[in-house]
């Protein structure tokens, strides 16, 4: 295979893939390979001969035919040269396990595809159908065989028929890297030329557009096309080419391409018109005149090319490393990923409560100011007031009154306030189970290699909820202890003091059988007890704090997951599948990422193999 020949294969195979991939339209950077490729679109009126201008390049008769629009959708036609004395074949984009051998049954296909989409009305669509051919008679090409342009509308088409037709024609050949193959009519006046006039219009200087004449052994007799091939009528950039199709009787008899190449050739070499232009002439150097225009193309955007590819690697390399890499599956791998993921999660929930990531400062909200504001609100104003005071103590006393201080009065006082603690000690525990169960559910949000994977992240949850839910218990075991500590045994200080306090009242104290009763003596037991419920309080605000400190959060930082990890451990290979089991929407958008990436890399080696050759 020439260096020509492995150009344009590599641009028509990267433009398949392509094409199978979805990469040929769209806003991302991926469509703009396809469209930095170059392509050749056929254009001309309806009955200019297109269709048989495309079946003498392919060599092969597969096109619906008939009258008025045949063509009602776009044909990407890519033709792929194969080895000599392989067999001729095609594929459709929307089959691709299907080889087609028989080209009859491709010309039946175009036809039903079409009318799956249009319907047997004469209305167009603009969705494609995509054609591989593979024959060892053709040449490297992706061709476009576009509807044929109208002037009116006919019974069934909608007014608006003549521009749909001239705007989805002006779709592709406006494209600067699109070739026109600009098919007139030699009996008619190229003034008057469709595919002319638009290719005008969209390549003034005509560097793009290459016009066929179809039809000379048609003209009338003592005319010729001369001036028009010989680029007088109208100059192109590139040269005109001539042809002559089978005749509608050799259709109907069937003859086959390789004898009707034939016969073009003799016409030309043995027209007294065409003669000296019969070696430019014909449908096989059109092709390869195509070809050979095309190498050129190529090799001057090859550094475009490159730069494109190379980009869409770096973009696609990229969403790899963000969707991740596929599982491995032996069960070695399978258990190494799963703890790899949990550490990743475990490393993001500690960067939450070590200051790296925002939240853990709520759990110091809760000990500097949920916990202060709940011991503030307790009512030791009702449980210490004159008339409770008195209850209690005259309880306490029983049927004897206390002597000199109401000790047993005072233990049942203190001991009824302590209790009031028990809410705020467990409401902090619960305050602080609920930040660490936020930031769980932040941290497992967070770790996009998780995302992969919704029934480990499950799971993950799962486990580190029920973890938390022991840690909690344990807190709000200590802290309650914590209370009941203070309440069952009293400092004995505060008690020595009482009697001091009574002797320094003076020389003359009151009667105690008077003063034990008085509102007085009630109020300095409540005062007292009062002084003492303060200094329990101001203990458990310091302790409080380091008992939910230690059992939860230094806990959830230390063993979240170690009872998951035991048991991730004892699971066997197909289970540990199951946790690995991922969306399936990422696994085929993953898949076809690598596709892509396998794609667009094949394509950056060869066209580094071959761009260098001249």
């Amino acid at each position: 295979m020439t260096t020509m020949e492995s150009l344009i294969g590599l641009v028509n195979r990267i433009q398949q893939a392509c094409t199978v991939l979805g990469d040929h339209g769209g806003d991302n950077a991926l469509p703009t390979l396809w469209e930095a490729l170059p392509s050749v679109a056929v254009v001309g009126g309806q009955s200019s001969g297109k269709s048989s201008v495309l079946e003498s390049i392919v060599g092969r008769d597969f096109l619906p035919r008939g009258s008025g629009i045949v063509t009602r959708r776009p044909l990407v036609l890519q033709l792929h040269k194969t080895e000599e004395g392989m067999s001729e074949y095609a594929e459709f984009l929307h089959m691709p396990r299907r080889k087609y051998t028989d080209f009859a049954a491709v010309r039946k296909e175009i036809q039903d595809e079409t009318d799956k989409i249009t319907g047997r009305s004469k209305q167009i669509s603009p969705i494609p159908i995509h054609l591989s051919i593979y024959s060892p008679n053709v040449v490297n090409l992706t061709l476009v065989d576009l509807p044929g342009l109208t002037k009116v509308a006919i019974d069934g088409q909608p007014e608006s028929i003549v521009a749909d037709i001239e705007n989805m024609v002006r779709s592709y050949v406006e494209k600067p890297n699109c070739l026109i193959l600009a098919i007139s009519p030699a009996n008619q006046d190229i003034a008057t030329s469709d595919a002319i006039k638009l290719a005008r219009e969209v390549d003034p200087a005509g560097d793009r557009t290459f016009g066929v004449l179809t039809k000379l052994d048609l003209m009338d007799k003592g005319t010729n096309a001369i001036d028009v091939l010989e680029g007088r009528s109208y100059r192109l950039q590139n040269p005109w080419v001539g042809v002559v199709n089978r005749s509608q009787a050799d259709i109907n008899k069937n003859v086959d391409m390789i004898a009707a190449r034939r016969r073009e050739r003799e016409y030309f070499a043995s027209s007294p018109d065409y003669g000296h232009l019969a070696s430019k002439m014909g449908s096989e150097y059109l092709a390869k005149l195509l070809s050979k225009h095309l190498e050129a193309v190529i090799r001057a955007r090859i550094p475009s090319i490159t730069s494109l590819i190379n980009k869409t690697i770096d973009e696609l390399e990229s969403e790899m490393d963000h969707l991740g890499r596929p599982i491995a599956l032996d069960a070695g791998a399978q258990l190494y990923t799963i703890l790899e993921l949990c550490r990743a999660f475990d490393r993001i929930f500690k960067e939450h409560l070590d200051g790296g990531r925002p939240g853990g400062d709520r759990i110091y909200g809760v000990f500097d100011n949920q916990l202060p504001a709940a011991l503030k609100k307790l009512p030791f104003d009702r449980h210490l007031s004159i008339q409770n005071v008195r209850k209690v103590v005259s309880q306490a006393d029983g049927y004897q009154p206390h002597l000199i201080a109401p000790e047993q009065g005072y233990r049942r006082l203190i001991e009824g306030a302590l209790n009031y603690f028990r809410g705020p000690a467990e409401a902090s525990v619960d305050a602080v189970h609920f930040v660490l169960k936020e930031l769980v559910r932040k941290s497992l949000n967070e770790t996009q290699e998780l995302k992969r994977f919704p029934t480990l992240t499950s799971e993950i949850a799962a486990a580190a909820s029920e973890a938390l839910e022991r840690f909690r218990d344990d807190s709000r075991k200590t802290t309650v202890r914590l209370v009941e500590m203070e309440s069952s045994y009293l400092t004995v200080d505060f008690f020595r003091k009482l009697p001091q306090e009574v002797e320094k009242a003076g020389n003359n104290p009151p009667a105690p059988t008077v003063d034990r009763y008085t509102e007085g003596h009630f109020r300095r037991i409540a005062s007292n007890v009062t002084s003492y419920v303060g200094m329990v309080s101001e203990t458990l605000r310091n302790n409080i704090p380091k008992a939910v400190v230690y059992c939860q959060v230094r806990e959830a930082k230390r063993a979240l997951l170690n009872h998951f990890y035991v048991q991730i451990g004892k699971k066997e290979g197909k289970q540990l599948g199951q946790l690995l089991d991922e969306d399936p929407a990422l696994m085929e958008r993953r898949v076809q990422c690598a596709k892509r990436l396998e794609l667009y890399k094949s394509a950056r080696d060869e066209i580094d193999s071959v761009s260098w050759v001249r």
